[in-house]
């Protein structure tokens, strides 16, 4: 093979020199199984390391001078294709490529180049395999992406078993979070134990926490960028899996072999099904129950080898029923997100391609309450519609563009209350919808200046406008309105805008040892404050308007990256700096209310610093990595501490995971999972004394104190039996236990006061409230 591969070098550049004329090689790289497009997979020639990368629809373009080469395709976890071609005009040419699985041969979990930890510019960037993250262990046997993004370094979670992330000291609300480029804006089920997405409908998923490329915006934090499956197109595939909490189906199959294919995947939970029986109807909490579902659809036509259309949606929602017949009373919560995504890929010629894309993303939360004849209805949500379009133009093997743009119409609902007693119905004038549109031009250029060194350039360019219908008020200090302002449809009520630049820089000191820095801005125009320390489906998202400002951020990064024996080991460490502008907290004393919560914000500034040390062994019967991070993350505020600085609730001074992975035989693959963290930053009570018979408390500063660290070991096995080839059925078991030695971290700390301040036996007493203690699992998966 080697020689082969000599021969076509020498043939190649002794062309390459006499040759005058220059001609694109194009086309897509493919699963042959299931002819799905394969993300990031490298075309290469003449046995060079450094080639191109495929796009996010497969898609790759090469202009190389006149002459005979050899064109490979490889895609970690796939045996590499080769082709050898006379390059003496435009080509187009396809690979289908074998998985690793399907041969029987060693498998490598993790879904990138094995050497793009060291050769790739971009920072902080993490693509993650549903094969590894199915065979880690989680709570109650539920696949979590989410979860599974908790225990890489920079990333820390929002508390016991939930699905919240906090990205080199950023809020929830700071990362752009997408499904099929739909942003998502609740991403948890059951108040955040469990995440939306459902493992079996998801193809890629991909992490970027440093400096992030052109083409993403919104956010100050990270991007996390979740593809579907785009389903089978030559042969129908059923996939499914029963555990103790859900239940979940996909079916895939084409539509028109090798022209067109469709996904649909469903998930629910079944324990109100399963209790409901045993409730009986003389029960005063007959009727009562909890579930979410989940469903995830996508059809695709390839019209031509220059034109497809994908539609893609999810609709999901959480539903809480609460009866009590005693009283008479019942309510109805439910929440969810819905989206939907159209996609049109153009090629126009060998080196310009384009998508086009629609989307449309909604999310409500309502509560609907009664007693009698007495009912209450609470709504509140966020609505877009967008529109944007985006073109990768490959100029040649080392040099890529990628240039577009993207505009949203946002409509915002805060809390709308109605009701109505008996035939007398109120609707207290409470509604003050917002509006406003986002847009926003960008232009990325990726170029491979020399051998050794790497550049990522790019700039952005946003803007905000809060826009009509919308009336200001202005009030007295007691609150009273005294004037207002009447602005009409479409009007401009305040606009924000300004450059988003982003520079990478790689030198490639070795082939196997690469040094990185790069340098970001980024500007957010809408924002989520809560009370909590995670986002629940009460939260409120809100624009930025004429009091609001934008969040701004600068992230500074460097760091230091180094593999080991062929690629096996990557190591890596990284050093950031991030300044944050316009941030926003609720002011000391808020209550939740029915008015505009802008009323009630005060707005400071951040700054978040530390190290990420990340040790990541990739292929082999054993896997896994070790990641740790030491940060500090501060707020300050003028109106809040007495203008003193204080960390912020999700500063964590160290976070430690070890995930490992170990492929005992064919039958059974054992994992274990170890997480260690500092306890949240709080703040207590100091002081407790009567002031006429009535307890009262002076608090400390702001998250002065700290709950006792986190610490958690999680185990599980899979087996997989022999599979007989007379059947189409393969199936697996999951046996996992969360939390093995049961320790009982703290969910939170409360003051309990018992006896009497009148006859001196008043106490009070700190306890402590946790959630999970040893759980253990199992969940049945098949496929036919």
């Amino acid at each position: 093979m080697m020689k082969k591969i000599l021969l076509f070098c020498l043939w190649g550049w002794v062309t390459a020199v006499q040759a005058q004329n220059k001609y694109s090689i194009t086309g897509y790289v493919k699963d042959s199984l299931s002819s799905e497009n394969l993300i990031s997979a490298t075309v290469s020639f003449n046995g060079q390391l450094k080639g191109v990368n495929t796009n996010g629809y497969g898609f790759y373009s090469i202009t190389l001078p006149e002459g005979r080469y050899l064109i490979t395709a490889s895609y970690v976890g796939y045996q590499s294709k080769s082709a050898e071609i006379n390059l003496d005009k435009n080509i187009s040419l396809n690979f289908l490529i074998n998985p690793r699985s399907f041969l029987n041969e060693e498998v490598v979990v993790y879904a990138r180049k094995k050497d793009a930890n060291v050769t790739n510019a971009q920072m902080g960037k993490i693509n993650l395999s549903m094969a590894q993250v199915k065979s880690l262990p989680v709570l109650f046997g539920e696949v979590d992406i989410m979860k599974t993004l908790q225990l890489l370094p920079g990333v820390s979670n929002a508390g016991e078993g939930n699905t919240g992330l906090y990205v080199r000291g950023g809020g929830p609300d700071q990362n752009l979070i997408m499904l099929d480029d739909a942003i998502v804006y609740n991403t948890g089920h059951l108040f955040g134990f469990f995440s939306i997405f459902n493992g079996d409908a998801i193809k890629n998923t991909t992490l970027i926490k440093g400096s992030m490329p052109a083409q993403y915006g919104g956010r100050l934090s990270s991007v996390l960028d979740i593809s579907m499956k785009e389903g089978n197109m030559n042969k129908f595939e059923v996939d499914g899996g029963l555990g103790l909490l859900a239940s979940r189906l996909s079916v895939q199959g084409p539509l028109i072999k090798h022209k067109a294919s469709f996904i649909v995947s469903y998930r629910r939970t079944y324990v109100d099904l399963l209790v409901s029986p045993f409730i009986k109807k003389s029960s005063s909490f007959y009727g009562s129950g909890y579930y979410f579902y989940d469903l995830n659809a996508k059809v695709n036509f390839q019209f031509s080898e220059k034109d497809r259309i994908y539609l893609s949606g999810y609709f999901g929602r959480d539903v809480f029923d609460f009866n009590n017949s005693r009283r008479s009373f019942s309510t109805d919560i439910p929440w969810g997100n819905s989206t939907a995504t159209l996609r049109w890929n153009h090629v126009f010629n060998r080196r310009l391609f384009a998508n086009t894309t629609l989307l449309y993303n909604d999310y409500r939360f309502a509560f609907n309450g009664a007693q009698d004849n007495f009912a209450l209805n609470l709504s509140s949500g966020i609505h877009d519609l967008s529109a944007k379009t985006d073109f990768d133009y490959y100029l040649n093997p080392k040099h890529k563009v990628r240039f577009g743009g993207i505009y949203t119409y946002h409509t915002f609902t805060p809390n709308i209350l109605t009701g109505h007693q008996d035939s007398v119905v109120f609707t207290p004038n409470n509604s003050n919808i917002k509006y406003a549109r986002e847009a926003a031009v960008y232009i990325q250029d990726d170029w491979q200046v020399s051998e050794r060194i790497d550049i990522s350039m790019g700039l952005r360019w946003s803007g905000f406008q809060q826009v009509g219908p919308y009336t200001i008020y202005q009030s007295d200090a007691n609150g009273n309105k005294t004037d207002s302002t009447h602005y009409g449809r479409g009007q401009n009520i305040i606009t924000y805008g300004g450059p988003e630049p982003r520079f990478t820089f790689r030198y490639l000191l070795n082939e196997q040892t690469s040094l990185k820095a790069s340098v970001s801005r980024n500007l957010q125009y809408i924002h989520l404050v809560s009370n909590a320390g995670t986002t629940l489906p009460t939260d409120l998202w809100v624009p930025s308007t004429y009091r609001v400002k934008p969040q701004a951020s600068w992230l500074y990064a460097a760091g230091l990256f180094k593999n080991f024996r062929d690629n096996m080991f990557e190591t890596s460490v990284e050093l950031y700096y991030k300044q944050m502008q316009n941030q926003i907290e609720y002011k000391e004393g808020y209550t939740p209310s029915l008015s505009d919560p802008e009323n009630s914000f005060v707005f400071g500034k951040g700054w978040s610093y530390g190290a990420e040390w990340f040790i990541n062994k990739t292929k082999g019967r054993w896997t896994g990595w070790i990641g740790y991070t030491l940060s500090w993350t501060w707020r300050q505020f003028p109106d809040l501490n007495n203008g003193l600085k204080f960390p912020a609730k999700y500063d964590r001074r160290h976070d430690l995971s070890v995930v490992n992975t170990y492929e005992l035989n064919q039958r059974w693959k054992i994992s274990a999972v170890f997480v260690f963290a500092s306890g949240n930053a709080t703040s207590y009570p100091e002081k407790f004394y009567l002031i006429e018979g009535t307890l009262t408390q002076d608090y400390s500063r702001i998250n002065q104190y700290r709950l006792p660290a986190y610490n958690r070991l999680d185990l599980a096995a899979t087996y997989t039996p022999k599979h007989k080839i007379s059947k189409k059925l393969h199936s697996s078991w999951v046996f996992s236990i969360y939390n093995v030695y049961s320790r009982l971290n703290p969910y939170f700390i409360y003051f309990d006061q018992t006896g009497s301040a009148y006859d001196g036996t008043l106490q009070v007493q700190a306890k402590k409230v946790s959630l999970f203690p040893i759980l253990p699992s199992v969940t049945w998966n098949f496929h036919y």
